[in-house]
């Protein structure tokens, strides 16, 4: 069995197997496994705020970025983790399969991890095409994975800390070349004591029997991969996969967003629609000439037909859409400021509220906004996009906008707006 595990590692060997490379790819994988679950963090949060918290609302186009770079960081994960798995594939060859209860627990905290990885980013990914093949609550799940992710980085990085630190800076070296020799048998028992010396390994006819964790063989007449191709080739796929996608977020590059689900001017008034006025199932309710806006502060109410908020002081501010999906969308709204209605029902200014859709069902048909959004300027109760009267697939006959919410918390076809 060892010698059929040494022989399937040799035919697997390649210039690109090897320490070295592992931990270029390692580090670009874990910086990107890193942005993703601190910008995951911020989106979470925005969304379901503990008591305490306060957000930013400036730079307006905040969230837009911080969001694009979460979705655009989790779709570079995957070139560059099938990139890491092909690197360290001939592992599954090692022999004995497991040495102890030590090295049994740091397989299985690798399986765990890339099993896990490949759930996350996936989920994630179909996420922004509003597609939900599975039984289970896509953002608590998400949620969760991330730190069970986050968790299991660690792990892996203090387990692998020395082969990280001895190649952090360094390119293939004799170190590797002594491997080399020792695995194709061109340098006899100094190659071979060098080899077990570095990496716990002989021939199989040696008395060594541990298994590789990596390997980097000289490359064979018949070997097509070089470093350099294989960097190139990933460098390649990761730019081809974000710079394909990214234009939903980042507009110089909306020329050749190809793949995204949305796309920038695309929708009813120049901007997308997520969630339409059929899912929600307000038409009906939106539509009525009886709608009116309600406000409820400390005990006193107030209702507003649209014709009573046209009829306010009206603001136009410049504010994105920004979903969670990734994608934004520059826009002009046209409306009330939250502020002012909250000082016509004399709310303190410490006030934070509750914003009620006419959706009944649906996970953010009631959303909360703090009073840093409460008290800014930009803060709108919106009834015109885009110089035109607010379509319905937008919100009519009236929607929030803030700076640096995302869009889910945007609440569309407002019916109430109460204290808390």
């Amino acid at each position: 069995m060892r010698r059929l595990m040494y022989e399937a590692q040799r035919a697997l060997a390649s210039p690109v197997r090897n320490p070295r490379m592992a931990t270029v790819i390692g580090r670009l994988l874990g910086a990107a496994f890193l942005i993703c679950f601190g910008t995951g963090l911020y989106s979470h949060f925005l969304q379901e705020p503990l008591d305490w918290m306060r957000f930013a609302t400036r730079p307006e186009f905040l969230y837009q970025v911080t969001q694009g770079t979460h979705i655009i960081t989790g779709i570079a994960c995957f070139p560059l983790l099938l990139a890491k798995l092909y690197i360290v594939f001939p592992n599954l060859f090692a022999y004995p399969p497991v040495r102890g209860f030590v090295h049994f627990l740091e397989r299985a905290s690798i399986a765990l991890f890339v099993g896990a990885s490949l759930v996350q980013i996936t989920i994630g990914l179909l996420n922004t095409y509003q597609w939900y093949p599975w039984p289970f609550p896509f953002r608590q799940v998400h949620f969760a994975l991330g730190w069970v992710l986050i968790g299991l980085l660690v792990i892996h990085i203090a387990v692998k800390l020395p082969v990280i630190t001895r190649y952090w800076n360094k390119s293939p070296s004799s170190d590797d070349e002594h491997l080399s020799d020792a695995v194709s048998g061109d340098r006899g028992s100094d190659a071979e004591a060098e080899a077990v010396r570095l990496w716990g390994t002989t021939r199989p006819n040696g008395v060594t029997g541990r298994v590789l964790d990596y390997i980097d063989a000289t490359p064979r007449a018949a070997s097509r991969v070089s470093r350099r191709g294989f960097l190139t080739t990933v460098g390649v796929a990761t730019t081809a996969v974000v710079g394909l996608t990214a234009g939903q977020t980042f507009t110089p590059l909306n020329a050749v967003n190809l793949f995204a689900p949305r796309k920038k001017g695309v929708g009813q008034q120049g901007v997308p629609v997520n969630r339409t006025s059929a899912q929600a199932k307000v038409a009906d309710a939106a539509m009525a000439p009886a709608w009116s806006l309600t406000l409820a502060v400390s005990g006193t109410e107030r209702s507003f037909t649209r014709d009573e908020l046209l009829a306010l002081p009206q603001t136009s501010v410049q504010l994105p859409i920004a979903c969670v999906e990734g994608w934004s969308q520059m826009a002009s709204w046209r409306g009330v400021r939250l502020r002012d209605l909250a000082d016509l029902m004399n709310a303190d200014p410490d006030t934070s509220f509750r914003l009620i859709s006419l959706e009944e069902r649906g996970s953010f048909s009631k959303t909360q906004m703090g009073r840093e959004y409460v008290r800014d300027p930009l803060t709108l109760v919106a009834l015109e996009l885009n110089g035109e009267t607010l379509d319905l697939e937008h919100g009519y006959p009236a929607r929030m906008i803030a700076p640096g919410r995302p869009g889910v918390l945007q609440t569309k076809w407002l019916s109430r707006i109460e204290a808390i």
